[in-house]
């Protein structure tokens, strides 16, 4: 077989699924029920048939994605011209969280990277934002940010998962931002539902790849472990937004005297008081 033959063969064999993010299709974490916390991303591979290929990394923002992630995958890859069957992107969990959030910003990051994804994958998954995200929570700017994810993935022709209404207490941490195990399994299943509905044939479904048995002292371990993450986290916050209500006043209080002394200071010895 000649070269140019088998190098074209090369070029039109699809190497599966290609993903960038953050931690959430990172994955990695504590067990759950003897469950290892896997990446989303790779449960969809595997419940495919496919191969799995990610460049997604903890606390990263959609920024990471454009600047270092990318590159990584084009200085990295063996061969960053071949095509993949699916490209995941889930994205904007730490950019809505942060103090610099700018929708315009993430609006135009974000569609280079599905762009990127696009031209390279039959097909892309993204991912809208759970509405109660985050302690202190992220409030109105995660609605922000799902208008963007699903009006430029609109425009770019990505299929959508639908989070906004994600976050079981078995299924979330009690950070309320990142997926458990079985957290990640369940988002795992909602994509492929997704890619279902697209005509993608799904071969084995997550749930079914896992055997946990679970018990009453474990149950109660858990759910006792949960209510102290979840009060500490919970407690943390409401200073944090106490003491960012309050600092604002506290200066305002401390400059006052300030003045004052001036006033006194700048006024003529000699002068009389005021009427």
């Amino acid at each position: 077989m000649s070269y140019g033959i088998m190098a074209a063969m090369d070029q039109d064999c699809r190497l599966g699924v290609l993903a960038f993010g953050d931690s959430i299709t990172n994955g990695g974490g504590e067990l759950q029920w003897g469950v290892a916390l896997q990446s989303w991303a790779l449960w969809v591979a595997r419940a495919l048939g496919l191969a799995f290929t990610t460049y997604a990394v903890d606390g990263a923002g959609v920024g990471d994605v454009v600047g270092s992630q990318i590159r990584a995958f084009t200085e990295r890859s063996a061969r960053p011209d071949a095509p993949y069957d699916v490209g995941c992107l889930y994205i904007g969990v730490n950019d809505v969280r942060g103090l610099a959030w700018d929708p315009a910003v993430f609006a135009r990051d974000y569609a280079t990277a599905l762009t990127f994804l696009r031209e390279r994958c039959d097909r892309v998954l993204t991912a809208t934002a759970p509405l109660d995200l985050g302690r202190p929570r992220a409030g109105a700017k995660v609605a922000e940010l799902n208008r963007a994810i699903e009006r430029t993935a609109g425009d770019l022709g990505a299929l959508i998962v639908d989070l906004r209404d994600f976050g079981a207490r078995n299924l979330v941490m009690a950070d309320h931002v990142h997926p458990t195990a079985f957290g990640q399994i369940a988002i795992a299943e909602r994509a492929l539902a997704v890619l279902e509905r697209d005509g993608v044939p799904v071969r084995v479904r997550p749930s079914a790849l896992v055997d946990f048995e679970t018990t009453w002292p474990g149950r109660l371990r858990g759910e006792a472990t949960y209510v102290y993450r979840h009060t500490k986290i919970s407690t943390r916050a409401l200073a944090s937004r106490t003491l960012s209500e309050i600092r604002p006043r506290l200066g305002a209080l401390s400059r006052t005297p300030r003045r004052f002394s001036a006033t006194l200071i700048n006024r003529h010895p000699t002068a009389p008081p005021p009427p």
